[in-house]
């Protein structure tokens, strides 16, 4: 027999071939794993190729490792059909280890597929040397060959699959697999050449016009050059994608989960809001009547608090706001309800066995509210009048359960407030009235039965015409016409303000089209926007779309909202405001000088216009009190280069004074009354208001 040896640098290279290819095969896995469709199969086939020249080209460096005592040569064809070989087994692996289960039939078959693909590449491989006469092989090492490759294939198929999914540390699992891998696809190559005996007189009949050891050399280090290069990007791309991928996936969900918690959540307290109160007093509902039990729906106001809000501001306000919530939810259980639905009002939604239960948990929370409250420095009071009503029994839906509730907390407070008490029959005058009221508003705007009167505004002192306030009324089929005091209230305690407020935006818009398009290219457009409507997601959109749907330019609509609602949460009224701004609307401060506000985050609103409140403009003669505050907020407004409009002008006095202060516009009945929209085409024809107009009716003046 011909004796042979071996290169040792060429078998540890060998080794080091069989290795890496190992690691870029499993980490070409974790991408078919986690990709579908096309993708997944160009993954695949990358793979495919890129484990079967790894395996091809770890057989062939051994191969040229080993040296007899004659010349050797390689088949190409023969040398091409064991690559197939190879590439094919590796493409059996990569499938199986990419199915959603690996079960022990689905192992013994990839393992026999596999091993026997690389026991075929291998003894393909040899075949191609040609050697005469044939290669005797032992046939115990054979068959242990075989045995190893098909048991190597089994651990290799499954170190794929499980580690082809990302997880902590999997890049350090994958070299140990890599290298078991490796150990196990060299150990059944060399045990097959040790199985390989050759006679004395052999000679290799490829060795002329077959493949030269060199060219097969230099063929190999391109392959091993491909392998080294696969898996350097490879891996380099997946880190980079893995992390990339993580840390977006991680934004999108933070991003996702803030969002859905600012939608159902007071931006204040942190409490659920109304949508979420809602969706909660629905469920209970349902619970209830399923379960034959009950709840309590207790609506609590804080007593004294806009007293101190008025003497320390609306910061110190809010401190308070947020240490009376902290209070409630101490007081009340895990499975309890707490929700922010106003200013200074809160529902509680309690599981209860007996009413007397809701009334213990009432009487907790009033002497909860009651303890004094140490806020940046100073010691505040506020009490809590509550109103309970229990279900079932004092509401068939959620409306009447609220309504009676709050009819309950209004009679705490005209009973002098620091208390609670149950709803009860007594009480439902009022509440009957104002469910009634509710379910009639909410046919308004079904039936058309809203509609918009115009107030004009003036270029001081007395003309022309330079824009319209949009006020609400209700033609109500049964009380006549209702002004916005009758009504808006609750429709803000109930969140129908929202569609209301819509319908006012749409109508004022395209009224103010109409009117452009008949020439009047100078007015602009004012709507009141009220503390819910500014604190819901869907304003912008909604401004946006009303703007749209008329082709009204932005600068020609005015956003009034009051002092008090721009300085409740100045953070987000400022993030509002800015994104109606950034689209060209205007913004008013209305009622400006009867709340509280800091300078600093007045001058941070991006406004454009003050409306002095009608309280001061009515005493308002030269040398009082009231001519001295609207003489500093003129100068104020002046200063901060805003508009300056005095709404409720009746008088020559107070319109003389005004404007000698420089006011810019000079609304109020002493030059014309709210109107329907033909009529105020009428009063722009004469060019100025009259001096001489009638008195209005009784009303017109709920505004």
């Amino acid at each position: 027999m011909l004796d042979g040896n071996y290169d040792s640098l060429l078998v540890l290279f060998s080794l080091a071939v069989a290795i890496l290819a190992s690691y870029t095969t499993m980490v070409v896995a974790s991408r078919i794993a986690t990709s579908s469709g096309r993708p997944a199969r160009w993954w695949l086939a990358g793979g495919a190729c890129t484990m079967g020249i790894g395996i091809w080209s770890m057989h062939f460096i051994g191969m040229l490792a080993f040296d007899l005592p004659i010349d050797l040569g390689y088949d190409l064809l023969i040398t091409l059909l064991s690559l197939l070989f190879a590439v094919s087994a590796s493409a059996v692996a990569l499938w199986i280890v990419t199915q959603e289960a690996l079960t022990h039939r689905l192992l013994v078959a990839g393992a026999l597929v596999m091993g026997g693909g690389v026991a075929g590449m291998h003894y393909t491989g040899m075949a191609s040397m040609r050697m005469m006469p044939g290669i005797i092989y032992d046939t115990t090492l054979f068959g242990l060959s075989v045995l190893v490759a098909i048991c190597g294939s089994a651990v290799a198929i499954w170190c794929k699959f499980v580690l082809r999914r990302r997880f902590a540390k999997a890049t350090q699992f994958r070299i140990l697999a890599a290298i078991v891998m490796g150990l196990a696809i060299a150990g059944m190559h060399y045990i097959g050449m040790a199985a390989a005996n050759f006679p004395a007189n052999s000679i290799c009949g490829a060795a002329q016009g077959g493949v030269h050891t060199h060219w097969l050399a230099l063929a190999i280090i391109f392959a091993v050059l491909a392998v080294l290069a696969i898996a350097l990007i490879v891996s380099v791309l997946d880190q980079r994608m893995e992390s990339r991928t993580a840390l977006l996936a991680k934004e999108l969900a933070q991003a996702n989960q803030e969002l859905t918690y600012l939608a159902l959540h007071d931006n204040l307290t942190r409490l659920p809001n109304r949508v979420l109160l809602e969706d909660r007093l629905k469920q209970a509902m349902e619970r209830a009547h399923r379960e034959k039990s009950h709840f309590a729906l207790m609506f609590m106001d804080l007593d004294g608090f806009k007293a101190v809000n008025d003497a320390y501001g609306h910061l110190l306000g809010d401190m308070l706001l947020v240490a009376a919530s902290g209070r409630i939810v101490e007081n009340t259980r895990g499975s309890d309800t707490v929700a922010r639905v106003g200013g200074d009002e809160f529902v509680v939604l309690a599981q209860v066995d007996e009413p007397t239960d809701a009334g213990v948990l009432a009487s907790k929370l009033v002497a909860a509210i009651g303890e004094p409250y140490q806020v940046n420095g100073h010691e505040l009071h506020v009490s809590t009048s509550i109103g309970i009503a229990i279900y079932p029994g004092n509401g068939e839906n959620q409306d009447e359960l609220l309504i009676n509730a709050d009819a309950a907390m209004y009679h705490v407070k005209g009973k002098g407030r620091d208390d609670y008490c149950f709803f009860e029959a007594s009480m439902t005058t009022n509440a009957h009235g104002q469910v009634q009221l509710l379910q009639d508003l909410r046919m308004a705007l079904k039936h058309n039965q809203l509609a918009l009167y115009y107030q004009p505004k003036f270029t001081a002192p007395h003309g022309p015409i330079t824009g319209l306030e949009a006020l609400l009324r209700w033609m109500h089929p049964a009380h006549g016409m209702l002004g916005p005091a009758s009504f808006i209230p609750l429709a803000e305690k109930t969140g129908l303000i929202v569609p209301i407020g819509e319908w006012v935006l749409d109508e004022a818009c395209r009224q103010m089209a109409a009117w452009r398009d008949e020439g009047h290219e100078d007015w602009t457009i004012a709507v009141n926007l009220s503390a819910v409507q500014l604190a819901h997601s869907g304003l912008v959109e909604a401004v946006r779309g009303a703007l749209d749907r008329h082709g009204l330019e932005p600068h020609r609509l005015v956003l009034e909202i009051t002092e008090s609602t721009a300085m409740c949460d100045v953070d987000s009224s400022q993030a509002i405001l800015q994104k109606l701004h950034d689209i060209g609307v205007r913004i008013s401060i209305d009622d400006f000088g009867t709340g509280y506000s800091s300078l600093l985050y007045l001058k941070r609103l991006p406004a454009t216009e003050l409306k002095i409140d009608r309280c001061f403009v009515h005493d308002l003669t030269c040398g009082t009190e009231d001519a001295a505050i609207v003489s500093a907020i003129v100068a104020l407004g002046q200063t901060l280069d805003l508009r300056v409009v005095a709404e409720g002008v009746e008088t020559a006095e107070q319109q003389q004074f005004l404007t000698s202060l420089g006011c810019d516009t000079l609304p109020g009945y002493l030059l014309a009354y709210p109107m329907q929209a033909d009529e105020v085409i009428a009063l722009s024809d004469t060019g100025k208001a009259s001096d001489d107009r009638p008195a209005a009716p009784d009303e017109m003046e709920l505004v």
